[in-house]
């Protein structure tokens, strides 16, 4: 996508990243999807942002997206390899297709750091979302329970069947 650029963002920008997760989760809120929380809170996304594992994505200049690409992920623990792990993306909906540039811009920095695979993971009732990954290429790698709302990740609360993806990396 032309005029698409990936920055890292800083902690002075953690409201630019809120921004854009809280437009995806209310636009999720009003199709009746129970991805995420209604809002997101900025110690939710501080420790990724601080490590340079939180991106901005901006088209023609303007902020547009968002991305984590961690590398570890305790919902994986059970599964092998050097893997980098695809959290909270998200897209303004004024940008279509962007979501796929940046899944493609995620599987190529992760190879360049020596990933052999890209996972990800979504709420299981998410039918549109799982669908959009397995059209990308990703596997469905099984369903396992986290703890907390959809999009928290505690180990408290209400219990949240996600299903996790995974697209293996050819060098």
């Amino acid at each position: 996508m032309r005029g698409t650029s990936f920055r890292r963002a800083t902690a002075e920008q953690t409201d630019d990243v809120l921004g854009v997760l809280d437009e995806a989760a209310g636009w999720l809120r009003a199709r009746g999807i129970d991805q995420w929380p209604d809002r997101f809170e900025a110690e939710w996304v501080a420790d990724a942002v601080t490590r340079g594992e939180t991106w901005l994505v901006t088209v023609e200049g303007r902020i547009a997206g968002t991305v984590t690409l961690d590398r570890s992920d305790a919902l994986w623990a059970d599964t092998a390899g050097a893997a980098a792990y695809v959290h909270r993306m998200a897209v303004r909906r004024r940008v279509p297709g962007l979501g796929a540039v940046i899944l493609d811009w995620a599987a190529r920095t992760a190879r360049a750091d020596g990933a052999t695979a890209l996972r990800l993971d979504c709420v299981r009732s998410n039918g549109r979302l799982r669908t959009y990954y397995e059209e990308r290429g990703f596997v469905h790698r099984g369903d396992v329970t986290v703890g907390g709302a959809p999009g928290q990740r505690e180990g408290d609360g209400p219990v949240t069947w996600v299903s996790r993806y995974e697209r293996i990396l050819v060098p």
